[in-house]
Order: C-alpha cells, then structure tokens, then sequence
C-alpha cells in the first residue's frame, strides 16, 4: 500500500505508571493513534499486569482509540468489563480460545472492534475461517509475556502471507505487529505488510518519545 500512514500504539505496558496520565499525553503529544493495553493474567503468559480498571483510567485522559489486548485465558469471562472500560477494540488469542468465532462475535456485539493475535509458533493459516469477520490481526513477533524482547525475523514471512490472505479475503482489515518494534526494523515491518505498529520500549524509554515516533510512522 504505497502512501499508507503507519498507525502508532504505545504500549502503556512500558510507561511510567506512577504518573499514567502524562505518559498517556505524552503518546498523544507524539502523534499516537492508540493506545495499546497489554492485559495479561500469568497463565496464558508468564506475566501479570492490570485489569479493566487500568483501561477506565487510560480512557478518562484521552479521546484516542483504547487497544485492548488479552493474553489471558477464557477471555469471554471478561470481554464485557474491558468493553464497559471503554476499550474501543479488544483482541484475543486464536490460541486462547475454543470457540473463536463465538469470541469474536461477542466483542462485536458489544459495539467494539474485534481482533485476533497470534503467536510466533501459531501459522496464519489458521486464521482463515474467521478472517473475514476481523476488523484486525495482531501479530506475535516476539512471545508474548514481556516487553523489551528481540524481534523474531520469521514474523516478515507472515505478515506478507497475511497481507496476501486480506488482500483476498477481507482488504479493510489492520494488521499490528507487536514485540520488539525499533526504529531499524519498523519500515521493514511495514513494507511486508502491516498498518499499526505497538511499540513499547522503542517509544517510552526512547531519549525523546516525540522524535522516535516519528521515526515509527515513517515521517522523517
């Protein structure tokens, strides 16, 4: 897609939470189109991190879209509070759901934007049934539990195989690409395919957050 701007979501995983409402100003300052919530419940990953309350927060700062992201599982148990939070999309993972139609179906019948992520190890073939109905598909390109992780150079391949497979099956739909996103490899990331990019460390701990995402978007 020659022209396309690059959607930027800083991971709010990475910022500094003794003074949440700055680092979320900050992100707008910078020029960011969501703000990527990583919720994690130390079973689906190695990690635990906030809940629902943590979104209702973030919302009450800013007018910019809520990216909910759940690395948990049974995440229809709580699809509905994230929502009432004020998550604008919520994505979950292919992996964490049996009945991953039905899961997605919920989200969009709660008024929000329906996603799915899947890991490194998880081929984007299995995405095929539900493709169509996905309004997003976040990819894996470290393994999920932590920020601050390298980049999996194997993600490349999926993110044109899936670009092929959107192409032909659902063209409005976004590909993310999340884990270990820097300045070096983020036009490459974007030239394989993907629109938005959610960068945790590359933006919150970057000298000066401003400059490095306009170094993400591809602006200078």
């Amino acid at each position: 897609m020659p022209g396309k701007t690059t959607l930027l979501a800083p991971s709010i995983l990475s910022a500094d939470f003794t003074n949440l409402k700055a680092s979320v100003e900050l992100a707008e300052k910078a020029g960011a189109d969501w703000m990527h919530c990583d919720v994690m419940d130390g079973i689906f990953v190695p990690n635990i991190t906030f809940g629902s309350f943590i979104v209702q927060a973030i919302k009450q700062c800013t007018s910019i879209v809520i990216d909910t992201h759940l690395m948990i599982v049974d995440p229809d148990k709580y699809i509905e509070d994230f929502a009432k939070a004020g998550s604008d999309q919520i994505t979950v993972h292919l992996e964490a759901c049996p009945h991953l139609h039905r899961t997605i179906q919920l989200i969009k019948s709660l008024g929000v934007k329906a996603g799915v992520s899947i890991n490194p190890a998880t081929p984007v073939s299995l995405l095929e049934p539900v493709l169509a109905d996905l309004d997003l598909v976040l990819l894996m390109s470290v393994n999920p539990g932590f920020g601050g992780q390298k980049f999996i150079p194997g993600a490349i391949k999926k993110i044109m195989q899936l670009d092929a497979m959107r192409m032909e099956m659902n063209p409005e739909m976004v590909i993310a690409v999340d884990g270990g996103v820097t300045e070096e490899n983020a036009a490459m990331i974007v030239d394989a395919g993907a629109d938005a990019l959610i960068a945790g460390t590359a933006f919150f701990r970057a000298p000066d957050p401003v400059a490095a995402a306009k170094k993400l978007k591809g602006l200078e």
